[in-house]
């Protein structure tokens, strides 16, 4: 059984960006145009949730105490 290497959100941001430029350039024939915007779509959609995960941690952490924080880490 083949393992997914996971990349990282930057990692996906940068190749989104790469995508969205080949795209942008027109020299991309309309089958790998397809293809890409199929993937770029993909990489959006996985950006998005986990930004949406990370955004709805910071808000359980704001609500726990039912203040607005500053959130500092303490180091021991």
């Amino acid at each position: 059984m083949e393992s997914k290497k996971k990349i990282s959100f930057e990692e996906k941001i940068k190749e989104l960006e790469s995508i969205v430029t080949e795209l942008e350039s027109g020299e991309v024939n309309l089958d790998d145009a397809i293809e890409k915007y199929t993937k770029a779509m993909k990489l959006s959609k996985e950006c998005s949730d986990k930004l949406n995960e990370v955004s709805d941690k910071v808000n359980k952490i704001l609500m726990e105490n039912g203040k607005l924080e500053d959130f500092e880490v303490q180091e021991q």
